[in-house]
């Protein structure tokens, strides 16, 4: 795009990653755990009246050590091209490594008390109590002091450098498209250009590329794969999504009960909204790389970046005056990032950081109408993440089943507002533009979702090759997708670059999760359910204060019964409905 783009400004952090405060901070942040460890280890239960001051000293303390984090990463985030920003980022990561292992016994000692003496925690916890219930669940799964520094220290070494080789090797990854270098990042948003020999030779060149590196990333699967089985050997996890379903807070049953019924509408969905596309491309099959294509004869004009803000904010006006408030503070404090440049990190997301500072997001902005839901997506985390940063740094953090809340609404709000103001012919492009971004949202992650069991399940078995993961890959999106969608032999590649199979197994159900569960909200609100916005307010600034079910309480909303997961879903079928309708 021809326009400047936005970059973030990290001074709220730091100067630069020379800044003097840097290293005076990482020596604060020593000083408190030395002095943490030495007050209270092994004395923690003398303490129990009193205890919300001492979680509180915790969470202050640990603050610091996410603030230099936070930068460490968001540095990084932009500039993976450039060797001393490299350096720093690694460099923090083992120094705080380091440095936080001085905290383990906090939460140690807590898991390892008795039922009678972690009661005398609770009671004199204040705010924390919901914070002290959820570390209890993992008491069964929680190693002895000395492990979890052993588990720590070797982190470095496995998991987080695989992580970091998976990011640093998509970044170097070139597609050579129409004789033009491009990134992963460029590469890939040509799947959904308008010209259908771009998308082809794009496909082809993703394929190519995948398809040379897949042995790398096949090593980095099996290797992470492993790891992660080892853990949960050591920690007594009875299956590989079982610790992913603690750390969301939520009960097995639920996510089954989400699973279930996505799988089960796979036909009523993606394969019904690709039969009809097929019709519309004059195909019996559309190739994959005309999955995402934009519906015939859509505008091919591009927006601006001041043209998408105006957009958003007048979504979030129609909504709640506050929320445009908040949103204003992205675009007038250099919040976001959103230009196009080498070694940046591709896709999109939002960072909490800390909540003495403020969310920052990142972004590629092409200019199409996705990029504008993007930003609305990830401007609707910003705010989420800005309201629940009041409950501090503990009690911030959103469960990944309630995360993505905010984040699909606001991109709701943001998909009605175009759609109010479009002709007939922008009109059926919003609506097949949206269908497929709640069918990647719903019915894709819920396949992603079934392809890492596959590969979990498997890899306790014999490490894997590189056919046997795109077997799988293959078997679960073909049923996806259904048969108006051909896979070509090179397809089976794809699973290589998708970030979140590497950084959070099994993250991507919350997707899903997030997506059905605000189709669920807005029908309530578009039924007229009392006092809607105070209570989906409420339900943001609770951040992790509290369990979903009383956040979701208000809304008389039970994720344990298909039929709620039915009713989100059912959704998904109107729009596809009034598609259908107006062509």
């Amino acid at each position: 795009m021809s326009e400047t783009l936005p970059n973030w400004n990290l001074k709220d952090f730091y100067l630069s990653i020379d800044d003097k405060q840097i290293e005076k901070d990482l020596e604060l942040f020593k000083n408190f755990t030395l002095n943490f460890s030495n007050k209270y280890k092994d004395k923690l239960l003398s303490f129990a009246l009193d205890f919300e001051e001492i979680v509180k000293e915790y969470e202050d303390g640990n603050e610091l050590g996410d603030k230099l984090g936070n930068y460490a990463f968001l540095i990084y985030a932009t500039n993976m091209n450039d060797q001393k920003t490299v350096q720093f980022y690694q460099g923090i990561n083992e120094k705080l490594t380091e440095i936080s292992s001085n905290l383990i016994f906090f939460t140690n000692e807590i898991n390892s008390s008795s039922d009678n003496d972690f009661e005398a925690f609770k009671n004199g916890s204040g705010k924390y109590k919901n914070w002290l219930i959820n570390l209890r669940r993992f008491k069964d799964h929680q190693l002895d002091q000395k492990s979890e520094k052993i588990f720590l220290d070797k982190n470095l070494t496995s998991n987080s450098s695989w992580v970091r080789f998976f990011e640093e090797q998509i970044n170097d990854l070139k597609f050579e498209i129409n004789g033009k270098e491009h990134n992963s990042s460029d590469a890939l948003n040509l799947l959904s250009d308008h010209d259908e020999e771009i998308r082809k030779k794009a496909a082809l060149s993703i394929e190519s590329v995948f398809q040379t590196n897949v042995k790398t990333f096949t090593f980095i699967t099996n290797t992470l794969a492993k790891d992660k089985i080892t853990n949960d050997k050591w920690r007594n996890y009875t299956s590989p999504v079982e610790s992913r379903n603690l750390a969301n807070n939520v009960e097995g049953e639920v996510v089954d009960a989400l699973t279930k019924s996505v799988t089960s509408n796979y036909k009523n969905i993606s394969h019904r909204y690709y039969e009809i596309k097929s019709k519309l491309f004059n195909k019996k099959q559309l190739d994959y790389w005309d999955r995402n294509a934009p519906y015939p004869n859509s505008p091919k004009k591009l927006i601006q970046w001041e043209e998408a803000k105006d957009i958003v904010l007048r979504s979030y006006e129609n909504f709640d005056q506050s929320f445009k408030d908040i949103v204003l503070l992205f675009f007038q404090n250099n919040w976001i990032d959103a230009e196009l440049k080498s070694g940046k990190s591709p896709g999109a997301f939002a960072a909490s950081t800390i909540p003495s500072i403020h969310p920052y997001i990142l972004t590629n902005f092409h200019g199409k109408t996705r990029d504008v839901m993007t930003l609305a997506h990830e401007l609707g985390h910003g705010c989420h993440q800005y309201l629940s940063s009041k409950q501090g740094l503990l009690l911030s953090s959103t469960p990944l089943t309630l995360a993505e809340t905010a984040s699909v609404f606001g991109e709701m709000m943001t998909f009605r507002t175009l759609l109010d103001e479009s002709d007939k012919d922008t009109r059926k492009f919003l609506l097949a533009s949206k269908i497929e971004d709640m069918i990647n949202t719903v019915v894709r992650q819920i396949s992603f979702f079934e392809f890492e069991k596959l590969v979990h399940n498997e890899r306790k078995n014999i490490e894997l090759s590189s056919d046997q993961i795109s077997d799988f890959w293959m078997t679960t999106q073909s049923e996806s997708l259904g048969p108006h969608i051909k896979l070509s032999e090179g397809y089976k590649y794809f699973w290589t670059y998708i970030p979140h199979f590497i950084h959070t197994p099994f993250y991507v159900y919350a997707y899903a999760f997030g997506d059905c569960l605000v189709n669920i909200l807005i029908q309530l609100y578009d039924e007229g359910l009392p006092n809607f916005k105070n209570h989906y307010i409420d339900l943001l600034k609770s951040g992790g204060s509290k369990h979903y079910s009383q956040v979701l309480k208000p809304f008389n909303v039970d994720l344990t019964n298909q039929q709620s997961w039915q009713k989100g879903l059912s959704m998904i079928s109107g729009l596809i409905d009034e598609f259908e309708k107006s062509i």
